[in-house]
């Protein structure tokens, strides 16, 4: 029978964490889907400006921000779609040439390689002769360009989640104020957001200022929900800021599930659970098969230990060896014992912010948000919750399940403010953050061994170095360098590069600016601490030679008695013995088993001693 261990999965560590970071199949059923983005940049000869002190045009921006974009999709999510659109430019390229200066450089299609070439090969001083040479500026047609547009859409037979498109110029009346031209492109651009396509203005630097009030207020989607800052008004004159910009429009919000937080009997409020962080880590490899580099699929199959006949699915069962005795339930059976409620937030109280410790933090917290469509109402419920959370200093105790299976844990929602830096971009959005709480099984308390106190003068001098070495800390300011170095060596490859591009490892400590920070408080430290003589750099200890005994003498096999064994298999004890001991008696008594698990093995030595 199989273990019962490896159908009842209920171990918060491993099991939870897993799921929650691997949420994208249980995402919000509206957006199940391809992401689609198209950048429509304009191509009039403002754009191709180099700005002073050598900055580089606004278009050289754009195509750097557009690159920036197709790699983080590759890496990220490349099944979504993206194109690349030019308007204002003298010849045309597009579907039968129906719409003239309009140029489709790339088509709604997933990234690849190749279109991250043709991009980079658009930027600099040589990406602005080959701009002028493909395509070069002309007339603009504001209204044909988005017509264009939505034929990309329209083209599309796959399932589409989201659609946006973006628009980059520097011209804050794109026709001169031809009031009939303007008409025609709000009209046409009134037409595209009713089926479903979020247009996003990503206005650049213009000398004078850019008037958003011109024209572009009218053609621009309005904010998608609360937590979108919607139009901003000032231009981006950075590639910092621009890129901003751009992955806090084109970067879908997904929530892990969507839930309802019960305040009281009969008062409930739709709530999203967010994450806002998760551990990165490198894509596992695909198998291939050699000849072909085609993906394998690998199959799972039961056979009967002793008869070698296969097993289906409802002729297993789970067992676990409970007080020497083996119990067996259905599947079925233990399906029903992993349900205890159903998935929501129960409000249990409220309690002072101060009881919150910070070992109380024992995985990634979640971000809560409202869910207006759900019920209505739920925003202005949910932010009176957490404006009166924050005036009392409290947060809030609340059991949460996740799913209809998945174990109950107590969360704490602490609330959080709203924050927005200079450019008016989100930094930080309100809400509450589910801060997962350990139960009493998690606690563990240490027996810490005896160490000399310290004296005030060694605290007092430690103090000063530790202020000396202070520095802001930023989680954002660190890229994992394992992960970075990862995905250029596969950029490389990808785009046929002669080297991999160099990062920059923010995790080694800059020992120089350290010594000079420090100075002489080291020496001084160590006078305090370290007796005479002492040398840190001195070898510890002695290597073992080889003929001596100790650690290094291999280990001889342990053989356990036959009566022993049988002993074991009496009381039930054999899952106290090692992997090895097990396969050793395995050979001892001639057993033949299909598997090396520990658990396969104390089932073939029972059914043999039993017999």
């Amino acid at each position: 029978m199989s273990n019962w261990n490896a159908f009842y999965h209920n171990d918060d560590d491993e099991d939870d964490e897993a799921q929650e970071e691997g949420e994208e199949a249980a995402v919000d059923y509206k957006n199940t889907g391809r992401d689609s983005l198209v950048f429509l940049v304009d191509a009039s000869k403002e754009m191709f400006i180099t700005g002073e002190d050598g900055k580089p045009s606004n278009f050289d921006m754009t195509m750097q921000c557009v690159r920036s974009v197709y790699t983080s999709k590759i890496i990220s999510s490349d099944r979504d779609l993206v194109a690349l659109v030019f308007y204002g430019t003298e010849k045309s390229k597009n579907p039968r040439d129906s719409f003239k200066h309009v140029y489709i450089y790339h088509d709604l299609d997933s990234p690849g390689a190749r279109r991250v070439q043709e991009v980079e090969a658009l930027r600099g001083e040589t990406g602005l002769q080959l701009a002028a040479k493909t395509m070069g500026s002309g007339n603009t047609l504001l209204g044909d360009a988005l017509w264009c547009c939505a034929n990309l859409y329209s083209d599309i037979k796959l399932r589409l989640s989201h659609k946006r498109l973006m628009i980059f110029t520097c011209r804050d009346q794109p026709h001169g104020g031809d009031s009939t031209k303007d008409c025609q492109t709000r009209t046409k651009a009134g037409d595209l957001k009713e089926t479903g396509v979020v247009i996003d203005l990503m206005h650049l630097f213009k000398p004078g200022g850019f008037d958003i009030s011109l024209f572009f207020c009218d053609i621009v989607s309005p904010p998608e929900d609360e937590s979108d800052l919607g139009l901003q008004l000032e231009p981006s004159s950075k590639l910092d800021d621009l890129q901003k910009r751009v992955r806090a429009k084109e970067q879908k919000k997904r929530s892990l599930s969507r839930l309802f937080l019960c305040l009281g009997e009969g008062v409930n409020v739709a709530v999203g659970m967010y994450a806002l962080a998760l551990s990165a880590k490198k894509p596992g490899s695909i198998r291939l098969y050699r000849e072909t580099n085609e993906p394998v699929n690998s199959k799972t199959r039961m056979y009967h230990t002793q008869t070698g006949s296969l097993m289906l699915p409802s002729e297993t069962k789970c067992a676990q060896m409970y007080g020497k005795k083996q119990i067996v339930m259905e599947k079925d059976e233990v399906a029903q014992t992993k349900k205890f409620f159903d998935p929501g937030l129960m409000l249990i109280g409220f309690k002072p912010m101060e009881k919150l410790k910070l070992h109380h933090h024992v995985r990634p917290a979640l971000f809560v948000y409202p869910e207006e469509d759900l019920i209505t109402g739920s925003g202005c419920a949910f932010t009176a919750l957490s404006k009166r959370c924050m005036e009392r200093n409290v947060f809030a105790l609340c059991r949460y399940t996740r799913v209809r299976n998945s174990p109950p844990r107590f969360i704490a929602l602490v609330p959080q403010q709203e924050e927005v830096d200079q450019g008016q971009i989100q930094i930080t959005p309100p809400g509450f953050n589910a801060i997962f709480l350990p139960w009493a099984d998690d606690i563990r308390t240490l027996d810490v061994p005896p160490f000399p106190t310290a004296t005030d003068p060694q605290v007092d001098k430690m103090k000063e170095i530790a202020t000396k070495l202070r520095f802001k800390y930023r989680s954002d300011a660190f890229e994992n360098p394992v992960i970075q170095q990862h995905y250029r060596n596969l950029e490389a490859l990808a785009l046929d590069l002669m080297t991999p591009e160099n990062i920059e490892d923010f995790t080694i400590p800059k020992v120089e600016m350290m010594d000079k920070r420090v100075g002489g408080l080291v020496e001084e430290f160590k006078e305090l601490v370290y007796p005479d003589g002492y040398n840190p750099d001195g070898k510890a200890g002695v290597k073992r030679k080889q003929g001596d005994s100790g650690g290094g003498a291999k280990k001889p096999k342990v053989e356990v008695p036959e009566d022993q064994l049988r002993a074991h298999v009496q009381n039930g004890t054999l899952d106290k013995l090692t992997v090895p001991v097990l396969k050793d008696a395995c050979k001892q008594f001639g057993v033949r088993t299909t598997g090396t698990k520990k658990q396969e093995l104390i089932d073939a030595l029972t059914n043999q001693l039993t017999k």
